[in-house]
């Protein structure tokens, strides 16, 4: 549940300005409540907390745009190919930001890795940060994309095209190979994911 300390009228005109409907709070304490899609805002004196199933909905307009954040991915696939999933996370200096997953079919590992990445860059360019330091614990994919490994597959090199797209789009960014337990959380939601299937 994100809880986001802001001036709450401020935040109320950057809802509104971007349609989204804003009521009166259901209590005392509460200054106003605004709903979009599976999130709903609760502003207080000094905070804007959100839930809901989907708290990006609504918090990627209440953050103001700009900072730094890290980006933990990873894909997972039974068989090779076989079904597939992603999870990735989303880590700011207050915690987790956001985070998913979801099941994309039959793939490869290393397809549902490169997958994992793209779904964590667009939520990450969603929420508007300027600086992304990306991490993974697939050596290959990493390499791939600093240019240290070619990359033979069509397919792969069409992900790596998109994802090299979506890195230019940040005004800085690094991506390093981790170890496994390391990003433990988007392994995680990955295999969360494929086990729901």
């Amino acid at each position: 549940m994100p809880v986001i300390e802001c001036d709450v009228e401020g935040a109320r005109e950057r809802l509104e300005d971007a349609g989204v409907e804003v009521r009166p709070g259901n209590t005392e304490h509460e200054r106003w409540r605004a709903y979009r899609g599976d999130a709903t805002a609760i502003a207080y004196d000094d905070k804007v907390v959100i839930q809901g199933a989907n708290p990006r909905d609504i918090e990627a307009l209440l953050r103001e745009d700009g900072g730094r954040a890290h980006v933990y991915f990873d894909g997972a696939a039974r068989g090779n190919p076989g079904p597939a999933a992603v999870g990735w996370v989303i880590v700011t200096s207050d915690g987790i930001v956001a985070e998913g997953n979801d099941r994309i079919g039959r793939a490869t590992n290393n397809q549902a890795e490169y997958e994992a990445l793209l779904a964590a860059l667009e939520a990450a360019r969603e929420y508007g940060y300027d600086e992304l330091h990306v991490r993974g614990d697939s050596e290959l994919i990493v390499k791939q994309l600093r240019g240290e490994y070619d990359v033979n597959d069509p397919d792969l090199r069409e992900k790596r095209v998109r994802a090299l797209e979506h890195l230019s789009s940040f005004e800085e960014w690094t991506i390093e190979h981790v170890p496994r337990e390391v990003n433990d959380r988007a392994d995680c939601l990955a295999n969360e994911a494929l086990e729901d299937a």
